[in-house]
């Protein structure tokens, strides 16, 4: 049953660790984004006509970005939050299975000991039975 909780609780850090990946791409494309929008920026700003509702336009695309880039930042902080989190409860899981398991040892070795501490009787008892009746 421990088992089955830590693989579970490692299925939803995998889930999480996919979920972070996905997000800290979708952060690179905005930033990738930002980079091209500054780049057209500067290639109007240098040409021979000004066009200001494109200079504009490119303006206020940027600041989305920015805004874009800041609430990303912030949902991946959230993120590898809950992800600790994640891998302290993996953690605990993994300490109950690994002491279930040490139990499960110390308990067969002690009924295999008792197990042969009673055979060794018993055979004892055969032998001295033998000898009372020889």
């Amino acid at each position: 049953m421990r088992e089955k909780e830590l693989e579970q609780k490692q299925m939803e850090m995998a889930k999480i660790v996919a979920a972070l990946n996905a997000q800290i791409e979708k952060l690179q494309n905005i930033l990738s984004a930002q980079e091209r929008n500054s780049k057209e920026l500067e290639s109007l700003y240098d040409a021979d006509e000004l066009d200001i509702m494109q200079v504009e336009g490119h303006r206020t695309y940027g600041i989305k970005l920015t805004d874009d880039a800041k609430n990303q930042e912030r949902i991946i902080s959230n993120t590898k939050a809950i992800l600790q989190k994640k891998q302290e409860e993996v953690q605990e899981a993994y300490k109950k299975v690994e002491t279930l398991k040490k139990l499960k040892e110390k308990q067969e070795q002690e009924f295999y000991k008792e197990y042969l501490h009673l055979e060794m009787k018993e055979i004892d008892d055969i032998t001295s039975a033998r000898f009372k009746i020889g």
